[in-house]
């Protein structure tokens, strides 16, 4: 499978990986119908990745509910579970990496079992646990928890609350899946709106933090000097991104367009 992943993708000028709520999935009306339709059009230029903390059913779905191109991997879960289109298989040599790192859920969830101001999510995969949580300094003091466990928290968009394993989140992930596939980090463009985005902008990797982006996660890129900051918001600032930065050749001319 990695093989033919590799020849695939790696001769694409652009390997667009996007967080979903808020960035592909944002913006108007408009600018959404834009930025699919250049994909299509440029599919042959440009690998589309959809890195996201919703599951795999949901992200792999959204072609036929929400009429998105259909991306070629899926990073979800936040990062803890990574597949392959057109099938959804798992990208075997990055989950045994996440496989690795994870200590399973049994102290994880005896910890979070005892904050009760944080509700358990109903629908959520890979190797994680998800909450919500409206308070914030009960969050923090679950994070400390969770942390000296052996795990990793991370908190965003000041209503979820992921257990992860220790340095998998989705910035470490997209690197992993990178280097076992071999591709140029040059060509990658990442997209993300809230703090489980931060750490695909940690990875040094060409970032845009679309226009609606959280408080504070413009307030930890703030002195990121390879993350574009773009006016508009959602799909909009992806396009935007993409020509400022010119991540796409000019296509080739033909004699009808010449």
């Amino acid at each position: 499978m990695s093989g033919a992943l590799c020849t695939s993708l790696a001769s694409r000028a652009l390997f667009l990986a996007v967080d979903l709520d808020g960035t592909f999935l944002g913006g108007s009306d408009e600018d959404r119908a834009e930025l699919y339709g250049l994909i299509e059009a440029r599919r042959s230029d440009i690998a589309l990745a959809f890195v996201t903390g919703r599951d795999i059913p949901f992200a792999s779905g959204l072609p036929a509910t929400h009429g998105t191109p259909a991306p070629d991997l899926i990073i979800g879960d936040v990062g803890t579970s990574v597949v392959v289109g057109p099938h959804w298989q798992p990208h075997a040599a990055t989950e045994r990496w996440i496989d690795s790192r994870w200590p399973g859920t049994s102290s994880a969830e005896a910890i979070m079992s005892r904050r009760t101001k944080l509700k358990k999510q109903d629908i959520f995969g890979g190797r994680r646990l998800s909450y919500f949580y409206d308070d914030a300094a009960e969050a923090e003091a679950a994070a400390v928890e969770i942390d000296a466990a052996g795990y990793a928290a991370l908190t965003s968009a000041d209503l979820y609350f992921d257990v992860l394993p220790r340095g998998v989140n989705k910035g470490e992930t997209l690197l992993k899946l990178l280097e076992h596939e071999r591709l140029p980090h040059e060509r990658v463009l990442c997209a993300g709106d809230t703090m489980n985005d931060l750490s695909l902008f940690e990875t040094g990797l060409k970032g845009v933090a679309v226009g609606n982006a959280e408080p504070r996660l413009r307030e930890a890129i703030a002195d990121f000097d390879n993350v574009y900051r773009a006016k508009r918001a959602g799909a909009g600032g992806i396009l935007e991104a993409i020509a400022v930065l010119r991540m796409l050749p000019q296509p080739h001319a033909t004699k009808e367009t010449a």
